[in-house]
């Protein structure tokens, strides 16, 4: 699969959900004290994000 998320944790023992596309890091989440809410997160990504305004602010 080119694409998937993964719960990690990071230094503090916190779980961080990230995104993975072709094997490279897109984005991550900020630490969570559980893996509950890191599975949130993506719950939250996965039904926002589709609908989701892209903003240009170049100039």
């Amino acid at each position: 699969m080119a694409h998937r998320f993964e719960i990690r944790n990071n230094k503090k023992g916190e779980f961080v959900s990230y995104f993975i596309y072709n094997s490279e890091t897109i984005w991550w989440t900020e630490g969570y004290s559980s893996k509950a809410a890191a599975k949130n997160a993506i719950k939250s990504v996965l039904k926002n994000g589709p609908n989701a305004e892209v903003v240009d602010t170049t100039k």
